[in-house]
């Protein structure tokens, strides 16, 4: 085999960063190694991998085409190495990593709880949880960078596995003492709502349950994450409709309530993403409660 794992990590860190410097940069190699390493490459594919605009390299369709092939292989090559306890104390114990992505409302409530059972069962296990918006997990999904993804609206992009996870109810709160305790479609269509930004499945969930009632919000605020909505309804700028896992301890305190209103009960699904090439260790399933034949390729 004439091609090198070091040439694909080459090509997959320029596809990601742009030029033959920060490749590099994240490769700890100097540019003139980077760029070398990538000629090697090409000089042994039927065409170049990059058109050159500048200083930057623009991946051509045939890059594009390897890329998600070439990521995988990084990834199944680092799992076999993890898998033969490659760079591992020798105390006789396999360490246990697991990589998960999380929308917020997942990644905030939802798995701490989850990842604590886990680790006391398995002291030894390390749990590395990345938090961003829906669009951000699945995107780390995309590029292999985590075992699975959980988010919080559907999956828009094609090539991944999807599978309902579990529902999460949703609930509209406001500041005590802020509105009536019940309001009707008119006054809900006349309030200032606090919304997530757009990518979050928050946001999505929050449209697809609201809008085919009040039709558009005639006032809006948009904010960067759950925590930020919860304490600007505390302070009383205006509804949320949030996760009620998410509110249940600003409930508790009082400090935020339920509003009552005649729009039917809401929910969302939640949701697994999953890479086709990235294998999945059992026990990240055991730590969503799903079998590890889920997808009927583990």
């Amino acid at each position: 085999m004439h091609l090198t794992l070091r040439q694909w990590q080459v090509f997959v860190a320029i596809a990601d960063a742009g030029t033959t410097a920060a490749a590099g940069a994240q490769l700890a190699l100097s540019q003139s190694a980077t760029s070398a390493a990538l000629n090697e490459l090409e000089s042994q594919l039927a065409s170049p991998l990059f058109d050159r605009i500048g200083r930057r390299l623009i991946l051509n369709p045939q890059g594009r085409a390897l890329l998600d092939p070439a990521r995988a292989l990084l990834v199944a090559a680092a799992d076999l190495e993890r898998l033969a306890g490659v760079g591992q104390v020798a105390s006789g114990a396999r360490r246990l990593l697991l990589r998960l992505g999380a929308s917020t409302t997942i990644g905030n409530y939802l798995l701490p709880s989850r990842v604590a059972t886990l680790l006391a069962d398995n002291p030894q296990a390390q749990v590395d949880l990345r938090i961003g918006n829906s669009a951000d997990v699945v995107a780390a999904v995309q590029r292999l960078e985590v075992d699975l993804g959980l988010i919080e609206g559907p999956c828009h992009e094609s090539g991944l596995q999807v599978l309902p996870w579990q529902r999460d109810d949703l609930v509209i709160v406001a500041a005590r003492g802020t509105t009536p305790a019940r309001m009707e479609i008119a006054a809900l269509a006349q309030a200032r709502w606090l919304l997530r930004e757009l990518g979050s499945g928050t946001r999505e969930a929050v449209e697809q349950a609201l809008l085919p009632h009040l039709h558009h919000f005639a006032r809006a605020m948009q904010l960067g994450s759950t925590e930020a909505i919860k304490q600007a309804a505390a302070a009383g700028l205006g509804l949320a409709c949030l996760s009620r896992h998410a509110v249940a301890d600003l409930i508790a305190l009082g400090t935020l309530v339920i509003v009552d209103t005649p729009l039917p009960p809401m929910s969302r699904q939640l949701w697994v993403v999953r890479h086709p090439g990235k294998r999945v260790p059992p026990a990240l399933w055991a730590l969503l409660g799903l079998p590890a034949g889920v997808f009927g390729q583990e």
